[in-house]
């Protein structure tokens, strides 16, 4: 087995909000030329997604903001987020 459900989307749930996300940050705002460019803007959006954009269902944290917390504190609790 593959990791995913025939006639399950409701597991796709994370690819497929991945898949738009990316099409809305990403491809949407650029016009590749050619592939070393779409690797430098795609390369750039993950740095940046994975890095530097907040998440909603990560408590508001990048994802390797919520793994560092993960590795140091254990499972993240919910929490109020001050603005």
């Amino acid at each position: 087995m593959n990791g995913s459900h025939q006639k399950s989307p409701n597991l796709n749930a994370y690819i497929e909000s991945f898949h738009s996300i990316i099409e809305r940050e990403c491809y949407q705002r650029h016009v590749f030329e050619c592939f070393e460019e779409a690797y430098y803007w795609i390369d750039d959006f993950m740095d940046f997604y994975n890095n530097r954009r907040y998440h909603g269902s990560l408590k508001y944290l990048s994802p390797s903001g919520y793994h560092q917390l993960f590795m140091e504190e254990g499972p993240v609790e919910e929490r109020a987020v001050s603005l």
